[in-house]
């Protein structure tokens, strides 16, 4: 452990309130990297309700050339001729779109360019304070590799974006369900790695209240079950299987449908069949609400912290808000702006549940020495 330097002690100074010139870059930056990180992952947020947008409004196959360099849209006439004889050659024009002028094909051009566009737009949100960064020494190996990983994620996201939209760019005008769920299961993956990281540079060197811990293997439970309902969701989106059984909670009238194993090989109706994709996103929705109602209350039992007990409360009103907002999506048949609110329910929720794992998890002895250390590192 590094030691604080005498003359600091001297003075009435620890490292951590010493001038920011006296102090190593690791510690000055550290909220300032973290700060970064949390507005990254908000850019993260709304590129996944771009790509709902995008989606519910059958606007993802409107682009179909990949541009990765390319920030400018058509400029003239010329240009958006162009690209609507491209599209013109799509199956989505030609079996359902085949109606549509130049003027309506801008209509869903824009939104697929802003999509792509922010994607970019985050990429140097990104790159441009990492290298900054790199270049101050504010980031040890540990980070260092950290973030590589997450600045090699968002790139690989962008690519499986375009092998989600290249499959529907072939013989039907829908793309893959497997593709959508890698793209946006990815898309979750690097959001939550995001915040993970600013929140352990924001608790660097702060012990976990020791009432806490009892909660964390539930809140981790809670996390992964959110992920897995999200993922199910994919599913429903994917092969529009919210347009269908638009009751609740009966489905065609029974409480359990037929035709859930009407697929063969049977371990195909999970990701196939629209009725047992459904059936199963209801029945993980319903679990993951009663899951959150048990856990509210056991926490009821434990000596939490102000933070874990107020994220508790916020996880079951979140839990319950979505639940209302996705029997009211299924019930009136998919409206645009309720899906996409169910589907930003669905990312809140799983913030939230992060959150109260994140705060609640025993941190270890070597965790909370690296962060003291950190805090007392001197400048060299």
């Amino acid at each position: 452990m590094f030691k604080a330097r005498p003359w600091l002690t001297s003075l009435g100074m620890s490292p951590a309130s010493a001038p920011s010139s006296q102090v190593a870059p690791q510690v000055r930056y550290r909220r300032a990297i973290a700060w970064w990180l949390i507005v990254c992952a908000a850019m993260v947020f709304a590129m996944v309700m771009l790509g709902g947008a995008t989606r519910l409004t059958e606007s993802g196959l409107s682009m179909v050339h990949w541009k990765p360099l390319t920030v400018m849209p058509p400029l003239n006439d010329a240009e958006w001729q162009t690209e609507f004889q491209n599209y013109q050659r799509s199956p989505q024009f030609q079996k359902e779109n085949s109606w549509m002028t130049v003027d309506d094909f801008k209509n869903i051009y824009w939104l697929e360019f802003l999509h792509r566009l922010w994607g970019r737009i985050i990429g140097v949100a990104f790159a441009v304070p990492f290298a900054f960064f790199l270049v101050k020494r504010a980031v040890d190996r540990t980070l260092g590799w950290k973030l590589t990983g997450l600045f090699v994620l968002g790139g690989a996201q962008g690519a499986l974006g375009w092998f989600m939209v290249a499959s529907g760019l072939v013989d039907r005008p829908d793309v893959s369900q497997y593709r959508l769920a890698a793209h946006l299961l990815t898309a979750l993956v690097l959001y939550v790695w995001l915040i993970w990281t600013a929140l352990d540079l924001f608790r660097a060197d702060k012990p976990t209240h020791h009432g806490d811990r009892a909660l964390a293997p539930l809140a981790f439970g809670l996390m992964a079950a959110t992920f897995l309902v999200i993922a199910s969701g994919a599913f429903v989106a994917g092969l529009d299987a919210g347009l269908i059984y638009n009751t609740f909670p009966l489905m065609d009238g029974r409480l359990i449908p037929t035709g859930l194993g009407q697929l063969e090989p049977w371990y195909l109706n999970p990701f196939e069949n629209v009725t047992a994709v459904q059936f199963q996103h209801r029945v993980l929705a319903v679990a993951l609400v009663l899951f959150t109602v048990f856990i509210w209350l056991r926490a009821r039992r434990f000596d939490l912290s102000a933070s874990a007990r107020t994220l508790t409360h916020a996880v079951l009103a979140m839990a319950l808000l979505q639940a209302v907002l996705g029997i009211s999506t299924l019930l009136l048949v998919v409206p645009i702006l309720l899906a996409l609110a169910h589907q930003t329910g669905a990312l809140t929720l799983l913030t939230l549940a992060l959150c109260l794992t994140h705060t609640v998890r025993p941190r270890s002895t070597a965790e909370i020495n690296d962060g003291a250390s950190l805090s007392m590192k001197p400048a060299e």
